[in-house]
């Protein structure tokens, strides 16, 4: 039990454990009925897989601003290129883009010894302004014979009953939890991210490490925008736009450390979830759009008081 309570998704289980007893109080019969878990459910799996990519990046000591304009141009590149390339080429393409974009951020930063969070925030404006010139500020459709594709349905449509892209993010995070649990590469991530010098005094490639992050989080994110468009074919300006603050959020209610060296990808996972289920029930409540973002805002303070109190007393300097 010490060690659950340890772990660094135990404030993730406790919000959403919290969140749900609330959301029965207050609106049993607008909460649990099929249409709206359904549809919780479905988004929270596509910003959960931003999240976890995030949550990667984090873990390196590092931030990441420009997931949602990834998962953007990602999304449009999805759609733009089918035409040429047909849906199978188009999502080989376009996941290579957001990994070139993720490959080229990782060497800027490591390469250039510059902040992450400036060379993500330029990538969040350049990504967005390729879209605008991209699409032309239009909008964009499959063709009747791209929505019918096998491929279109394996990633954007249902299996057995459920939306695939639920399916994708289960199956991704269990194999990112064996990557980071149970490989060299991920031992050496969170050693990357507790001590970069401790890292490399013993022969961690942190250079490589970090590179490899940033493109696991580009490719994730843009892997999301894809399920996104696969599901709801119709590519808009504004696609992802502020869901990198969504996913940091998601990823350090979770448990992940902004000072490295801890995190946990089911914790981002569940973050994702109390994100999206929050946004929701404020909706079905009449509220303003605005506190929603104050809602964020707030759990995010929390949730960084809490994570450094848990990882205090598991040992862990902040």
């Amino acid at each position: 039990m010490k060690q659950f309570v340890r772990s660094q998704s135990f404030g993730a289980v406790i919000g959403v454990t919290v969140m749900l007893i609330a959301f029965t109080v207050i609106d049993f019969s607008g909460w649990w009925n099929r249409s709206t878990l359904a549809n919780v459910v479905q988004f929270s799996a596509i910003l959960g897989l931003v999240a976890m990519g995030q949550a990667l990046v984090i873990m390196t000591k590092e931030i990441d601003l420009s997931v949602g304009s990834v998962y953007g141009l990602t999304g449009v590149a999805f759609i733009t290129l089918e035409p040429k390339l047909g849906v199978p080429g188009s999502t080989l393409a376009a996941l290579a883009i957001a990994a070139a974009i993720g490959a080229f951020q990782g060497l800027v930063v490591v390469r250039g010894k510059l902040p992450s969070m400036i060379v993500t925030l330029a990538g969040l404006f350049a990504a967005r302004g390729v879209i605008y010139v991209w699409t032309g500020g239009t909008v964009q459709n499959f063709s009747e014979a791209a929505r019918n594709n096998w491929l279109t349905g394996l990633l954007g449509g249902q299996i057995f009953g459920i939306e695939a892209a639920i399916f994708w993010m289960v199956g991704l995070c269990l194999v990112l939890n064996v990557l980071l649990w149970g490989t060299r590469y991920g031992n050496r991530l969170l050693a990357t991210g507790g001590s970069l010098d401790s890292a490399e005094s013993r022969g961690v490639r942190t250079d490589h490490v970090k590179i490899l992050a940033f493109m696991l989080c580009s490719l994730l994110a843009g892997f999301a925008g894809i399920l996104t468009l696969a599901d709801r074919p119709q590519t808009h300006v504004t696609l992802g736009d502020l869901m990198e603050l969504e996913a940091i959020a998601s990823a350090v209610i979770g448990g992940c450390l902004l000072t490295g060296g801890r995190g946990s990808l089911v914790g981002a996972v569940l973050g994702a979830f109390i994100i999206v289920s929050f946004r929701y029930e404020l909706i079905a409540l009449g509220a303003p759009s605005s506190w929603f973002t104050t809602f964020v805002g707030i759990v995010l303070i929390v949730a960084v008081i809490f994570n450094q109190y848990l990882a205090r007393r598991a040992g862990h300097s902040v």
